[in-house]
């Protein structure tokens, strides 16, 4: 907890809005301090009230805005504030650019000691709203309520949405969101309408109790959809009283699946799937290859923009047709399959075994020969051993979780020598001391931002090393 802030100093006036941090909120100095600002621009100047403060930074609010900025718009979505996503919609596409390429720009000169002076434009999303294909959203009976709110009955309680920050109790419901494209909204609302009806409960995370918990839906290029209903606690009928209403209601879906899940946390990789109707999987597709994707698989959530990454990384990779690829961190093998027709061979490595059955399928539906792929902990699987059976790379695709790669693996991959290496990042932090580490034998030749993700802070970032003289 921060330490209380003294009355006569709680407001401050004249505060000019000099940066943006990671998690969207402005950034401004006040004497000694650096203030993080909720809902604050870079160039606006406003009146805060400090909530917390802490030995050099304090947490604030905007009271009043008595200069906006030039990159200041109104944000498009009513729920914009309460929910924990979308938080830089109140600036301009254009300047939501600008920072991520400024962040990225001061992560790898700052922490990766990295001549930046040559990077290049980040490549803009075709799509800024409705861009997302899979989107969770959680069954509550306890819905947050908004200043707009009168007082609520109990009964009127039970909320579908998404969880409000810091509040892991709480569900802030949702009315439209600007992130899936159709039918994501009017089923979502048909589905909690007829739930509330029905008389079926809502989850209560605090009691573990209820009958509904979550609701998932994936969309594709290709438009296929996939719902998938997690129960918790249903009464005896009431999963098929839904289930069929939603059938009803939406037939032309894909695949209509089931999950019952009475563990203390919502992750469904260790639980049964239950196919209601149709197919357990939809297609995804990418320059004429498909894609399976399951309830638990993994595929970028921008569909659009992967297929832009792809293609970045591709070209960064250079092939020929006579490498060997090692493809860290592969997932469900869409890298590895999306190269291999310009590779001798890709070898993809992963550390979910479920992921990589779906990297085997996918290349078989593709009927891709050259692909071989392993299940493991990186730093486990990829030893000198398992080098000297396959063979050197000559090209390294690198594509970690946020953490970046373990030293271990780092370190395999300096003694391996590739003659290049394409790392992508979402989080180019841990990217940039990954470069440090990578130094020793190697140079940065190409940097490429990639926006997946817009109105977040969030940026994907492409950089080709080539092995040193």
């Amino acid at each position: 907890m921060g330490r209380r802030i003294p009355q006569e100093k709680k407001f401050l006036n004249d505060i000019q809005i000099i940066d943006i941090a990671e998690e969207g909120k402005g950034v401004a100095r006040y004497e000694d301090l650096v203030l993080f600002i909720e809902k604050a621009v870079p160039g606006d100047v406003v009146h805060v009230e400090l909530q917390r403060k802490k030995k050099n930074f304090a947490e604030g609010r905007v009271v009043d805005i008595q200069q906006a900025s030039p990159y200041r718009v109104d944000a498009f979505c009513p729920h914009f504030g309460t929910c924990g996503g979308c938080k830089w919609q109140h600036m301009t596409y254009a300047a939501q650019l600008k920072f991520k390429q400024q962040y990225v720009d001061n992560v790898l000169t700052r922490i990766g000691k990295v001549d930046t002076s040559d990077m290049e434009e980040i490549l803009p999303s075709a799509e800024t709203t409705y861009y997302r294909n899979k989107l969770e959203f959680t069954f509550s009976n306890r819905r947050w309520l908004t200043d707009k709110d009168e007082e609520v009955a109990p009964e009127h309680m039970s909320a579908l949405g998404f969880h409000v920050p810091g509040r892991f109790d709480k569900i802030l419901d949702i009315d439209h969101c600007f992130l899936q494209q159709d039918p994501s909204n009017d089923l979502r609302n048909q589905v909690r309408n007829f739930a509330i009806a029905q008389g079926i409960s809502f989850y209560d995370l605090r009691e573990h109790a209820g009958a509904l918990r979550n609701l998932i839906i994936r969309t594709s290029s290709t438009g296929e959809v996939m719902v998938i209903v997690v129960f918790a606690y249903p009464e005896e009928g009431q999963v098929d009283l839904l289930m069929s209403y939603i059938d009803k209601q939406f037939p032309d879906l894909t695949s209509l699946l089931y999950i019952v899940n009475q563990k203390r946390n919502d992750t469904i990789f260790d639980q049964d799937i239950h196919v209601y109707n149709g197919r357990d999987f939809i297609y995804e597709e990418m320059e004429g290859l498909k894609f399976k994707v399951g309830p638990k698989s993994f595929y970028q959530t921008n569909s659009a923009q992967a297929y832009e990454l792809y293609k970045i990384t591709r070209e960064f990779a250079g092939l020929k047709g006579d490498e060997l690829v090692y493809d860290l961190y592969t997932g469900a093998g869409t890298i590895a399959n999306f190269v291999a027709k310009t590779a001798r061979e890709v070898i993809g490595i992963e550390y979910v075994p479920s992921a990589i059955e779906d990297a085997k399928v996918n290349s078989a539906i593709n009927n891709i020969t050259n692909t071989k792929f392993y299940a493991g902990d990186m730093k486990d699987v990829l030893t000198a051993e398992f080098v000297a059976e396959h063979g050197k790379p000559e090209v390294v695709i690198t594509d970690p979780p946020r953490a970046g790669m373990h030293p271990q693996v780092v370190t395999r991959i300096l003694e391996m020598e590739a003659p290049k290496i394409v790392y992508v990042s979402c989080n180019a932090a841990t990217q940039a001391r990954d470069i440090q580490l990578l130094s020793e034998k190697y140079e940065v030749s190409r940097i490429k931002p990639v926006d997946m993700f817009p109105h977040t802070q969030h940026v994907e970032n492409v950089v080709l090393f080539t092995l040193k003289p």
